[in-house]
C-alpha cells in the first residue's frame, strides 16, 4: 500500500514540471506577438503626415491675372506681405493705396492687424476709381458708413480657394455671396471679380477684387 502511494507521488512529481513548462511556453509565445502589434500601427501616421503639407503648399499659391501687378520683391511682394499683418501688408502694395487710405480714415488698421484669422476682399485703386469722386470723398468723411462698407469686405476665418464659394457672414453683419470655382470667382451682388486670389499675410488670406463690395 505504501509502495503504491510512493509510486503515485513520484509520477505526479514527474508530470508537474512538464505541465508547468507547457504553460510557460504558451505565455512566452503570446507576449512577443502582443508587443509586435503596436509597432505596426505606429508607422501609419508617418505615411499620412506628408499629404497635408503637400496639399497646403499647393493651396498656398496666389492665382489670377492681376497677380502680375504685384511687386516681384520687397515688402509689397507676396513673400513680403506674408510676414506682416493684413493692414500693414496692404500698405506696402501699390494696388491697394486707396483701400489703405479708407482703412485709416475708418480707424480699422489696428482692428484688422490684431484679428487672429480673417479673409479680406481687397478692392484695387481702380475699383475705388469707379465710384464718383464726390461720392467717394463724402464716404471717406462719414466714418460709420465707411466702417460698414469696409467690414463688408471681411470674413472671420482664413478661407482657402476650395472654401470660397458660398454665402459668408461678414464682420458688418451682412451676407456676402461668392460664386465660382478653381481660379474664377465673383463676389457680392455686383459680381466683382477676384483678380488675384489666395494672397497670404501673417493673419489673413486676401482676395484682391476689381470692385467695391457695397453692403
Amino acid at each position: 500500500m505504501n509502495a503504491k502511494r510512493t509510486y503515485a507521488l513520484v509520477a505526479l512529481a514527474a508530470a508537474l514540471p512538464i505541465s508547468l513548462a507547457a504553460c510557460g511556453s504558451t505565455t512566452t509565445n503570446a507576449s512577443p506577438g502582443a508587443a509586435a502589434a503596436p509597432s505596426t500601427s505606429s508607422a501609419a501616421p508617418s505615411t499620412s503626415s506628408a499629404a497635408p503639407s503637400t496639399a497646403a503648399d499647393a493651396m498656398a499659391k496666389p492665382f489670377g491675372a492681376g497677380c502680375a501687378a504685384v511687386p516681384a520683391d520687397g515688402k509689397g511682394s507676396f513673400n513680403g506681405m506674408a510676414t506682416d499683418p493684413v493692414a500693414t501688408a496692404a500698405s506696402h502694395n501699390p494696388l491697394l493705396s486707396t483701400l489703405v487710405t479708407a482703412v485709416g480714415a475708418a480707424g480699422l488698421g489696428d482692428t484688422l492687424n490684431s484679428a487672429p484669422a480673417i479673409t479680406v476682399f481687397a478692392p484695387t485703386n481702380d475699383a475705388f476709381a469707379k465710384i464718383p469722386a464726390d461720392t467717394l470723398k463724402s464716404v471717406l468723411a462719414d466714418k460709420p458708413t465707411l466702417t460698414k462698407i469696409l467690414t463688408n469686405h471681411v470674413i472671420a476665418g482664413k478661407l482657402s480657394p476650395d472654401q470660397l464659394a458660398g454665402d459668408h457672414k461678414t464682420l458688418a453683419g451682412t451676407t456676402l455671396t461668392v460664386k465660382g470655382s478653381g481660379e474664377a470667382f465673383t463676389v457680392g451682388k455686383d459680381n466683382a471679380n477676384v483678380i488675384c486670389g489666395n494672397v497670404q499675410t501673417a493673419n489673413a488670406t486676401v482676395y484682391i477684387v476689381d470692385g467695391v463690395l457695397m453692403p
